[in-house]
């Protein structure tokens, strides 16, 4: 009886001309409304499950295929292959062992000729090492005296040492060269979103990761989406999950993995938007909760919700309600959670809540079924109106 119930509650929420009247209905002072929610056709594409440890496991291997498959095609997976690496907290440097700064136009270099000061401009109190340094013009090369305009860009700091020290040896007998960097000019990084610091970040002499760079932006804000950090590397996207990153810890170093940055990588972190649950009915208050850094379960977000009112609350009906979007004949799937042996809370624990889930926990059997549709319908209009505009919102931007 009370499935039947519940797949008539939601067949007349989920029809549009039906919310708008009754949503205004409920609300009016005095208002009436004559339905007949049996004539509501909802049995065939409205599925009501009891959550039990099959299910959980079933969705736990469901989720990992998603996973799996979300990781897409070819191009796509050697991207996440060049981009894993170990982080080694000792040194940045292992995130990859054989780099090596590689010099572009912008950079400022800083060349020391041994014994020959005539060759080094001086820097003291009133020139600092950039401005006493020699720039890399945009074409690529510097002037340096003597051996005039020498092609740098795309070389190491040894191998701008080793050219330089083979041009000028026509003049200098043995020359002893140093080649640093005094400024990092020409490659950089972008990060924006919702971290506390958006803005431009340059790579330089020490592997710039992932982790590293969203650390110096000052962390993510409190509306950061940690699921869906967006990676754009020569036009292509990756999709990122730093919750998933940060948790897929080595085994020996208890270190998490990292990625590796470079040269016009653009770092996209976006907000949680319409990844949020929602829960209400007979706790202790509506709370919607964002699904920003980790997942939360049905137990987790009744008890944020303040917990269920033991006066009033019916234990057995505990509901998930979860819209369909993959199967076109389905509306949508209720999942009951059983809580009247407190054991049970225990399955609710395991029971992963998805964006735009309603968790709603009925009134004891003595309260009025229409104080359900009064308290319900309203919200789940417009949880799932506002869903429907910012998806097409987000397909028209595409």
């Amino acid at each position: 009886m009370k499935n039947a119930l519940i797949a008539r509650l939601l067949g007349a929420s989920l029809s549009l001309g039906a919310l708008t009247g009754l949503a205004g209905c409920v609300f009016a002072p005095g208002g009436d409304i004559d339905y007949d929610t049996s004539a509501a056709p909802v049995d065939d594409i409205v599925d009501v499950e009891p959550i039990t440890f099959g299910l959980i496991k079933a969705q736990a291997r469901a989720d990992a295929q998603a996973r799996q498959a979300a990781r897409g095609d070819g191009t796509q997976r050697e991207l996440e292959q060049e981009l894993t690496q170990e982080l080694n907290s000792s040194t940045r440097a292992q995130l990859a062992p054989d780099y090596q700064y590689h010099v572009g136009p912008g950079d400022i270099l800083n060349i020391v000729v041994y014994d020959h000061p005539e060759l080094s401009l001086p820097t003291g109190s009133e020139r600092s090492a950039q401005e006493a340094g020699n720039v890399v013009h945009a074409d690529g090369t510097l002037f340096y005296p003597y051996i005039g305009r020498v092609q740098v860009s795309g070389k190491t700091l040894d191998e701008i040492r080793r050219v330089l020290g083979e041009r000028l040896q026509p003049y200098l007998n043995e020359p002893q060269i140093d080649v640093k960097v005094a400024a990092f000019r020409s490659q950089k990084v972008r990060i924006s979103g919702e971290v506390e610091q958006p803005g431009v970040q340059p790579i330089n002499d020490v592997p710039l990761s992932l982790l590293d760079a969203i650390a110096a932006a000052g962390g993510m804000t409190g509306d950061a989406d940690w699921h869906n950090v967006v990676l754009k590397r020569n036009g292509e996207e990756t999709v990122i999950s730093l919750y998933e990153l940060l948790a897929q810890r080595n085994a020996a170093t208890g270190e998490a993995r990292d990625r590796l940055l470079k040269d016009g990588d653009v770092l996209y972190v976006p907000d949680v938007g319409t990844r949020k649950v929602f829960v209400m009915g007979e706790v202790d208050k509506s709370v919607s909760l964002p699904l920003g850094r980790s997942p939360i379960s049905l137990t987790d977000a009744i008890a944020q919700a303040g917990g269920i009112k033991e006066d009033s609350a019916d234990a057995s009906g505990i509901f998930v309600v979860r819209r369909d979007r993959e199967d076109p004949e389905k509306l949508a799937t209720v999942y009951q959670l059983d809580a009247r042996n407190t054991t049970a809370l225990i399955l609710g624990a395991d029971f992963a809540l998805k964006p735009q889930d309603v968790v709603y926990v009925t009134a004891a059997p003595v309260s009025r079924w229409n104080r359900v549709i009064s308290q319900l319908l309203p919200t789940v209009s417009s949880i799932y109106y506002s869903t429907e505009i910012q998806d097409n919102l987000d397909t028209l931007g595409q």
